[in-house]
């Protein structure tokens, strides 16, 4: 099975935003153009051998569909081998791998009188960023609140972007920025967002009942308690949306395969897979490894990133056939409901699944 995934597009901009972040533009061919068309919150899967080992990393577009080139934001990690090398070697020029924009982190484009409150910290700016600029330019009756928290003023990403928006949009765009190491006048604007800070801004900051829809990314923990806070607050769950871009601390969301019995485990299933018209099948037991590696073992090259469940790189229809996925961060419940599945989660529970990557 052959497909390409992966296209070349040509760095044509490094900007420094903090000490360890950087924001790398790419100019995207004509031909390439329609591939590339993407909403404000999608993000790229890029690839790139380094030291010999293949890396694929997702990183979320913080430009919008207006803008001459694509941008991402790359903050560097202790130990990240792809956020290292964009930072410290990348240079102008230089050709990356790059996967077309994928996501669901995005806004309902029916309405554009709505008032919209962003909680971001860290680099989980990214995305949001992308938002805000997207609805303050495309939605003129909208109203937009950012809460953004970091360790201190130095290492705000898009600082100057930010403050230039707020100037350009002062009637629509309130930004309040919460730091972690830095002291201010407010108590309100130290410490950490967690839930009991996100409760207290409500307060203050945002009216609950008049927000039509809520984003958070950022930390995981950030996510959650934020995400706690509203629901206990009175907000429906489908106002609320999210974007995690790691698995850390997060559980399985169903029972996993060990919850099997013996005898299960060892059924076979026939794997059928689709993309791009062509067809490849492999046999597998219900209790192996899950799909994606599975069909990657068996040759298949398929579209993958994070294998942990909170990006939607291999999502794919199921539509013969069930499977059962062990966690699910990334797909919306009409999505899953329409039969969809992160093909890294996903373990056969029938004796033949067909997998369709065309059905988008």
């Amino acid at each position: 099975m052959s497909s390409t995934l992966f296209y070349p597009l040509r760095v044509v901009d490094i900007t420094s935003q903090t000490k360890n972040c950087v924001a790398i533009s790419f100019e995207v061919p004509k031909d390439m153009a329609e591939k590339f068309k993407y909403r404000a919150g999608q993000y790229l899967t890029f690839k790139a051998d380094i030291s010999g080992e293949e890396i694929r990393r997702s990183y979320s577009l913080c430009s919008i569909p207006s803008d001459n080139h694509m941008t991402v934001a790359v903050k560097k990690l202790r130990g990240g081998k792809f956020s290292t090398f964009a930072n410290e070697n990348l240079k102008t020029g230089d050709i990356l791998d790059v996967m077309t924009p994928k996501g669901n982190f995005i806004l309902d484009q029916h309405h554009d009188n709505n008032s919209f409150v962003f909680f971001a910290a860290g680099s989980g700016i990214t995305p949001v960023i992308s938002q805000i600029k997207d609805t303050l330019l495309n939605r003129p009756l909208s109203n937009v609140t950012l809460i953004y928290g970091n360790r201190n003023l130095e290492s705000v990403i898009f600082r100057e972007e930010l403050e230039g928006l707020k100037n350009k949009f002062i009637d629509r765009l309130s930004i309040y920025y919460i730091f972690s190491r830095q002291k201010t006048d407010s108590s309100l604007l130290y410490g950490r967002i967690g839930k009991e800070k996100c409760i207290e801004m409500s307060k203050v900051f945002f009216s609950i009942k008049d927000a039509d829809a809520y984003l958070i990314c950022g930390p995981n923990e950030m996510i959650f308690d934020v995400k706690e806070a509203l629901e206990e607050s009175g907000v429906p769950s489908d106002k609320i949306h999210f974007e995690l871009f790691n698995t850390e601390g997060l559980k399985n969301t169903s029972l996993p395969s060990e919850a099997l019995t013996n005898i299960e485990k060892l059924k076979e299933s026939l794997i059928t897979v689709q993309m791009d018209g062509s067809v490849f099948k492999f046999s597998m037991a219900y209790g192996e490894q899950n799909l994606l590696d599975a069909a990657i073992s068996h040759g298949a090259d398929l579209p993958f990133s994070c294998k942990g469940g909170v990006c939607s790189t291999c999502k794919a229809k199921i539509t013969e056939g069930k499977v059962d996925m062990d966690r699910n961060y990334a797909l919306e419940p009409y999505e899953i409901e329409a039969g969809y599945a992160l093909l890294c989660q996903s373990h056969p529970r029938t004796t033949s699944v067909f997998v369709d990557f065309d059905q988008k």
